[in-house]
């Protein structure tokens, strides 16, 4: 699919395609970029709105209308949105009685609607979240991060959407929506993995004869990987872990059989009939059996199977009629445009209400996220979707268009475009550390080192409060906080010498370090053992910001560091 995307904007471009292909149905607003359903149910007081990142079509655009939601924020691929546009397409869908996010347990979707959700809150509209994590090949015990959020998303936005179409409150939606999710698991596998379109070749690769068990949706490896079973005991193995992984419950299930971009609909056809037959032979009734592309992986060849418990009341919510772009079966197996409201203006851009931070240090950083971008990229795609390189170095891009045309500080502008215009897990992470940073940065002299300690300090502090990591992991605190710890060293102390190469080196070392970790936190944990052996590539960006810091400030120092391409290299 890679070789067909339009070179600039394709996202967006995407968007306007689907607009186009249902007239009056769904309005595109391109900045920052969200759709809004043209004409909500009228009985509607919660407006819903989820997104993701893209590549997962038809989610979540394909549930955009009556029945459905009210607005969609899709990122860049396998990119969380940004907590803009959630914020402004929350407020242009929002219902009488606030506003409800049904969120992926990804990471970085989950802190940007976080986010988003402070500053609804700030502006007085009510908002609740629900967190979709039903895929069952995360759910380790020891992991802080939790069962990401797969293809048992759709199930919810239906049943919800049907739910708000009735006038159902912002508490009721809300508890709804949980209890959906927590009768809801879902297991994929793969046997090749999805076109990078960054490098055009698969992001992963796997021996003929295998299969990649528990796959994610943004192209992750398996938990493990097995030798390719027939089919139909395939199927039986993926149904005794569903079964294993799901509450008790009604002995009736909804299940979705969903291709992850390149199963045919034959084989997901043949593999409805396999999945029917197992639940039967359990003395479980399959009231829905919903086989089609619902949750890709771009073109990723594989599938999952998601099974949920249906209460009372459900199957009729399921059935419920809907005006969306995707048109979903609703049949049981028992029985055969007004224009939006103007949103609501955000304050002042960092660009307004700061023009300090060094540009020198802001240049030498992009210089060399430049030199290192495919490295990172690589590193990125042993653990993760491949995204991390390209996100980088766009936000750097950005900040230094935005330096040229607004003359802010480098830092001030690196703040700006990381959390306005980045989005990813990484994205607004490394906006609230550069924003920190920025305040302690006039021009291009070196900051005192007790302000460079205090503001380091006080960016770690934040990433953390958002972000939940701890050192040890494998995340960018890993680098982050052993070089908070050594500039405070070096505030106490003022004797010690070059405080920013002394930063640079712990960073460095905490960075490499990484490579022994086991993740606990990001999209590198859902890999397990197969990230063990890789450095984290958003701690190695974190240690190539001090570095860039060290060049500048202390270039006679700096030169003891080992070169940046060196560290990306594995």
């Amino acid at each position: 699919m890679s070789y067909f995307l339009p070179e600039t904007d394709p996202v967006l471009t995407a968007a306007r395609g689907l607009a186009l292909a249902h007239p009056g149905m769904i309005e595109v607003s391109p900045a920052p970029l969200y759709l809004r359903a043209r004409a909500p149910h009228p009985d509607r007081r919660v407006g819903l709105v989820s997104g993701g990142g893209s590549g997962h079509e038809p989610l979540h655009t394909g549930l955009l209308g009556r029945g459905g939601l009210d607005a969609v924020c899709p990122g860049e691929i396998f990119a969380s949105p940004h907590n803009r546009q959630i914020y402004e397409a929350s407020v242009a869908a929002a219902g009488r009685d606030g506003v409800l996010h049904i969120v992926k347990n990804y990471t970085g979707d989950v802190i940007n609607f976080q986010i988003a959700a402070e500053r609804l809150r700030h502006d007085g509209i009510p908002v609740a979240t629900v967190l979709v994590d039903d895929d069952l090949a995360t759910g380790a015990a020891d992991s802080a991060t939790g069962r990401r959020g797969t293809a048992a998303t759709m199930v919810v936005e239906k049943l919800l959407g049907a739910a708000a179409d009735r006038g159902a409150p912002l508490d009721e939606l809300a508890a709804l929506g949980a209890d959906v999710v927590s009768r809801s698991r879902s297991v994929a596998v793969a046997a090749r993995a999805q076109t990078s379109p960054t490098t055009g070749a698969p992001a992963f690769t796997l021996n003929p004869g295998t299969l990649d068990y528990g796959v994610g949706i943004h192209g992750e490896r398996g938990t493990r990987t097995i030798a390719h079973p027939p089919v139909g005991e395939l199927v039986r193995r993926m149904t005794d872990d569903l079964f294993d992984a799901l509450p008790p419950g009604p002995d009736e299930v909804l299940a979705v059989v969903n291709g992850l971009g390149a199963t045919t609909s034959l084989e997901l056809h043949a593999i409805s009939t396999l999945l029917n037959d197992q639940l039967l032979a359990r003395n479980i009734r399959p009231v829905v059996i919903v086989p089609g592309t619902y949750t890709a992986a771009l073109d990723m060849a594989g599938f999952s199977l998601t099974l949920t418990r249906l209460e009372a009341g459900w199957t009729e919510l399921w059935t419920a009629p809907t005006e969306t772009p995707l048109v979903l079966p609703r049949h049981t197996l028992a029985a055969a445009g007004a224009p939006p409201a103007p949103p609501r203006q955000c304050g002042p851009g960092v660009t307004e209400r700061r023009a300090e931070g060094g540009r020198a240090v802001l240049d030498r950083y992009a210089l060399i996220v430049t030199q290192v971008r495919d490295n990172l990229t690589r590193l990125d795609q042993l653990v993760g979707d491949g995204d991390f390189g390209d996100n980088l170095a766009g936000g750097v891009r950005r900040a230094v268009g935005l330096a040229d045309e607004t003359g802010a500080g480098g830092t001030a502008a690196l703040a700006e475009a990381f959390l306005n215009d980045v989005g990813g897990t990484s994205g607004p992470l490394f906006g609230l550390l550069f924003q920190h940073l920025a305040s302690v940065s006039p021009g291009d002299q070196a900051p005192s080192r007790t302000a460079l300690a205090d503001a380091t300090a006080a960016g770690l502090a934040a990433v953390q409060r958002v972000g939940g990591a701890r050192p040890g992991d494998c995340t960018l605190v890993d680098a982050l906080a052993p070089a908070a710890e050594a500039l405070a060293d070096h505030a106490r102390d003022e004797t010690a010498g070059a405080p920013f190469t002394a930063a640079a080196q712990a960073a460095i070392r905490g960075a490499l370090a990484t490579a022994s970790l086991r993740p606990r936190r990001g999209r590198a944990s859902y890999v397990g053992d197969h990230a063990i052996g890789v450095p984290d590539p958003g701690a190695l960006a974190v240690a190539l910001l001090f570095v860039a810091m060290a060049d500048v400030h202390e270039p006679a120092e700096a030169t003891r560091l080992p070169a940046p391409g060196y560290l990306t290299l594995h």
